[in-house]
């Protein structure tokens, strides 16, 4: 699902730019407090690889001659520095960003800068230590940008005094601590806030409601608990929310309504509970809403039709219940909708169908029921839809689909019966879910006309039939899934299949428990559509034949699974290969000889079972923590984790 960042580093840093471009201003002979002071701060700097701070030499004019640095034009405060900006992202006289780092600690002689309106050292990378208490000193302070180092320890108490400031970015770095109650009493003027990306804990302080021309407030990824302030419902002017990622419990506030000016929302990742507010149709600036992942319980309110600038609205992974409200068709401006892992009953109301610029549905995993409404086929922008494991009871894919441009259709579990119709032949899509149904019959030949097929999933039906030759037409098929069916003969045409590169090499393949035999092509890991798979998935087939040693090749390879295949010869040493096998089961077979000790021992295997075969000798000394069972039903295997082998 492709949603809209809750944080644009790039951008941000754009705008930190621009606000220094902004604040440049004419520059007199430097103050020796602030030359000082800027020195101070660069012998804290223990490596400056981008030569950022390469023009400040001792005895030179820091208003004129040191890069990053102005001073103010005033004759009253002649010399004193009002910006200080060298962050970690940078352009050049073409317009060209390139990063810049710096190590090293924050020196408490910035505290010394008293004119100082513009602090900007975001980005740098490797700034650690505190934030300095003596910052809490520059009262002048309007811009502070503190992005992306690896700066720790708390939100010093004087930052109550910088009550000129208006934006203060202390994003991802490794600050913790509970942001003090009192310090949102004095910023009346803050106008951004961003502490996303630390380690906050403790309640988001209700005196945040103070913070009445506050526009952005990010506090995404941190450790906050404790529930939502109502004051934050003061916030009139706020356009951009974003608390998710913590753990932020209890209910959304009915003040959340009054915030009319509020374009996007983010509560995602919490545990907050309750049901969702009638208030909420009072944010009629709302374009993008997102609260998923959470504890949300009761009816989508019918005042979410008032929403009519939203254009996502993503619901998933809650525990919402009752019937979806009519006025779901009012929001005219949508383009995606996500209600998926729900509660959600009754039928899919049929005002649906008035959405033209909806481009995905996204309802699956609820208790939704039929019909599917017929006005969906008004959908003019759909791409993709996806309704599955709903109690739908299809019976039949509905023909009007057929009228829609869809790229991905997913209908899992919805009841269907019977054959595959035959209009799939000339659709567009890409993603195709059926699986989990009762369709059955033979796979058509015609499904190597769908060629734009990416990912192809028809698992947990009754399909009974070889693989078509046209198979080998689906030229970016990149994953399969085909377990779970009564499938036979060969599987050469699967692994044979052309591909369009740089696009269709196999990512993943699962044709476990169906009826294919074997044996394997020994040339299957030198095809080129398995040159990159990752997970093959085999068992539970009369395959018979050997472990082909190619298969070692295939570099990728995670997860290798030839379970009760009635596979026999001896485990390759060629496997070994296969740097990047995380799990392989060889279980149920007739394999002999004993386990290869470079096979046993690769880096990153986690599962390995070969129990229930002819292994024999004893098995390797390895570091991973294998159970006996996964060597059990060997008769001649010994050593740990079974019983020490007997001396001779």
């Amino acid at each position: 699902m492709e949603i809209p960042s809750s944080s644009s580093k790039q951008t941000a840093l754009l705008a930190i730019t621009s606000i220094f471009i902004l604040f440049w201003v004419p520059s007199q002979a430097c103050h020796p407090v602030d030359q000082e002071a800027l020195l101070e701060f660069k012998a804290g700097i223990t490596s400056d690889p981008s030569g950022l701070l390469s023009s400040w030499i001792p005895f030179s004019d820091c208003c004129s001659d040191w890069a990053g640095v102005s001073c103010s034009p005033s004759s009253v405060n002649s010399g004193r520095v009002v910006n200080l900006s060298r962050p970690g992202l940078v352009s050049d006289t073409t317009g060209f960003l390139f990063a810049t780092s710096m190590s090293g600690t924050l020196s408490p002689f910035l505290g010394n800068l008293s004119f100082l309106r513009l602090l900007d050292l975001s980005g740098l990378k490797d700034i650690t230590g505190p934030v300095p208490a003596e910052i809490g000193r520059l009262d002048q302070l309007e811009h502070l940008f503190l992005v992306s180092n690896r700066l720790s320890g708390s939100i010093p108490s004087t930052f109550v005094h910088v009550h000129n400031l208006k934006r203060l970015y202390l994003s991802d770095n490794l600050m913790s601590g509970h942001v003090p109650g009192n310090l949102f009493f004095t910023m009346r003027l803050l106008i951004e806030l961003d502490l996303s990306g630390n380690r906050f804990s403790g309640p988001v302080p209700s005196s945040i409601g103070e913070l009445d021309a506050l526009t952005r407030l990010d506090l995404h990824e941190n450790i906050f608990s404790g529930s939502i302030p109502p004051s934050i419902g003061n916030l009139r002017r706020l356009k951009y929310l974003d608390l998710s990622g913590n753990r932020i419990a209890g209910p959304i506030p009915l003040s959340i309504g009054r915030l009319s000016s509020l374009e996007l929302l983010y509560l995602n990742g919490n545990l907050i509970s309750g049901s969702i507010p009638f208030s909420i149709g009072g944010l009629a600036s709302l374009t993008f809403c997102r609260i998923s992942e959470n504890r949300l319980t009761g009816e989508i309110p019918p005042s979410i039709g008032n929403l009519t600038r939203i254009q996502r609205l993503i619901l998933e992974n809650n525990r919402l219940s009752g019937k979806l409200p009519s006025t779901i068709g009012d929001l005219a401006a949508l383009t995606g909708i996500y209600l998926s892992n729900n509660r959600l009953k009754g039928s899919i109301p049929s005002s649906i169908g008035n959405l033209k610029k909806l481009q995905t549905l996204d309802m699956s995993r609820n208790r939704l029921s039929g019909p599917v409404p017929h006005m969906m086929v008004r959908l003019e922008s759909l791409q993709s839809l996806d309704l599955s494991f709903n109690p739908l009871r299809l019976v039949t894919l509905p023909s009007w689909l057929s009228e829609l441009r869809l790229f991905r259709l997913l209908l899992a579990g919805t009841g269907i019966i019977g054959r595959l119709p035959g209009w799939l032949s000339w659709s567009c899509l890409s993603t195709l879910d059926l699986s989990s149904n009762g369709l059955n019959g033979p796979l058509p030949e015609w499904i190597g006309n769908m060629t734009s097929l990416a990912f192809l999933n028809l698992s947990n039906n009754g399909f009974r039939s070889s693989i078509p030759i046209g198979f080998k037409n689906l030229s970016l098929l990149m994953d399969l899934d085909l377990h779970s069916n009564k499938f036979h003969g060969h599987i050469g045409n699967i692994f044979s299949k052309n591909v369009a590169d740089p696009l269709g090499y196999f990512n993943s393949i699962d044709l476990s428990d169906n009826m294919f035999t074997g044996p394997m092509d020994e040339q299957v890991g030198d095809m080129p559509a398995m040159s990159s798979i990752e997970t093959l998935v085999l068992s539970n087939n009369p395959l018979g034949g050997s472990i082909p040693i190619s298969i070692g090749k295939q570099v990728q390879l995670q997860r290798l699974e030839l379970a009760g295949n009635r596979l026999s010869g001896t485990i390759p040493l060629d496997l070994s290969n296969a740097k990047g096998l995380v799990a392989v089961s060889f279980s149920r077979n007739m394999l002999t000889g004993g386990i290869p000790a470079d096979v046993l021992n690769l880096n990153d295997l986690k599962e390995f079972d070969v129990s229930g075969n002819r292994l024999s000798g004893r098995i390797p000394p390895h570091r991973g923590d294998f159970p006996a069972s996964a060597f059990l039903g060997n008769a001649g295997l010994c050593g740990a984790p079974l019983p020490p082998c007997k001396e001779a």
